[in-house]
């Protein structure tokens, strides 16, 4: 496919098309690529910042970060050059669609197209329905999806979808213990034993703290009052004053020194001292894939989630549950929904409301019912 990647300027337009050719420098590298195709790869990379070169696009992914503004911007040039019936997506992770497509002249043709980073691994695409997006904006969506050989998932829209809002749930639940005294080092350790790709410092700092209180600022400037920002938020805006903005900056819950490995910032202990006794590691696992997985039914029962597969799906391609439990709500399955119910009850009682549990999944409890049959 012809793609043309417009940027605000052409030296940051070049950046990107040079990241896909050091990707693919490693394909050839280990003879997986000729040269003469990566060639022609890259020859099918057009960088610009001319919009007029985006008028003959069948399709456009808008990528830029969490700022509802610039997105407007960019949404209104590019449809000014663009014909009526293209589709238009956001790769936003937390925005809801509908209200950036209030932007658009063309809600019809506005969705949200969800990649995950690093792009050229992750298997899953999560598409988002605005109120106003067509079932044809849907379709030509997934056929693209196909085309580049990637798993969707469908979701309704809402504040950080499905895939951001239940992934931050965990990455919230390990700064809550580290709050608490838990020592990180632990912690990480423990989300590896339990099967996550990567600990939930480690992936903050992967994501960016910087991101990550963009977000929590955005959100709070479009909710007022409304908004009850994540138990553990005074973690991120800690990190954030001290400049340590994650891995692309250099420092984050980690250090990382050229040439060496990365290892946990020693002085996140002089701001959470670790306490002398510290939990069982099964605790530490089982407290952040119940945090997820209680939020997914959440998802389910607002009408997010459409279905338990989705959830699923979702859940082991989009962030790395741990993929032996099948996802969220495999999982819940598998420890029995009353044990389910019965921990997160007993997690209410010792760390806070978020582990409070919906009506709806304690009658599914009573009722011995499951997910799946």
């Amino acid at each position: 496919m012809k793609v043309y990647l417009l940027d605000s300027t052409q030296e940051n337009a070049e950046k990107g098309k040079a990241y896909s050719e050091k990707y693919f420098q490693k394909s050839v590298a280990l003879k997986k690529m000729t040269e003469e195709k990566k060639a022609a790869v890259m020859d099918n990379i057009i960088a610009t910042t001319d919009y007029n070169d985006l008028k003959d696009c069948d399709l456009i992914i808008e990528a830029v970060f969490e700022n509802r503004e610039i997105k407007a911007d960019v949404t209104q040039k590019t449809e000014a050059v663009i014909g009526e019936d293209i589709i238009f997506a956001s790769n936003t992770s937390t925005l809801p669609i509908s209200g950036l497509a209030e932007s658009s002249s063309r809600p019809h043709n506005f969705i949200g197209m969800h990649f995950f980073s690093p792009v050229e691994k992750m298997p899953l695409v999560e598409m988002i329905m605005g109120e106003q997006s067509s079932d044809e904006a849907l379709a030509k969506s997934l056929d693209y999806i196909q085309q580049i050989k990637k798993t969707p998932i469908v979701v309704n829209d809402s504040r950080g979808f499905f895939t951001s809002r239940v992934f931050s749930t965990s990455c919230n639940e390990a700064n809550e213990m580290m709050r608490e005294g838990v020592n990180p080092a632990l912690i990480e350790n423990a989300a590896r034993h339990a099967g996550y790709p990567v600990g939930p410092f480690a992936v903050q700092d992967e994501t960016t703290i910087d991101l990550s209180v963009k977000i929590h600022n955005q959100t709070k400037e479009d909710m007022g009052d409304d908004y009850k920002p994540m138990s553990s938020i005074e973690v991120m805006q800690k990190m954030y004053e001290l400049g340590r903005l994650g891995k692309r900056f250099g420092k984050g819950f980690y250090e990382y020194p050229e040439g060496g490995k990365k290892f946990l910032w020693p002085g996140l202990a002089d701001i959470y001292p670790v306490k002398e006794e510290q939990p069982d590691i099964q605790e530490i696992k089982d407290r952040m894939m119940s945090v997820q997985a209680l939020d997914a039914y959440r998802c389910l029962e607002e009408n997010v989630l459409t279905s338990p597969d989705d959830g699923d799906i979702g859940s082991i391609f989009g962030w790395g549950f741990p993929p032996w439990s099948g996802g969220v709500f495999s999982y819940i399955d598998m420890v029995g929904l009353q044990s389910f119910v019965d921990r997160c009850d007993d997690y209410c009682n010792r760390f806070g409301e978020r582990f409070e549990v919906p009506d709806s999944l304690r009658e599914r409890a009573k009722n011995k019912e499951k997910f799946y049959s």
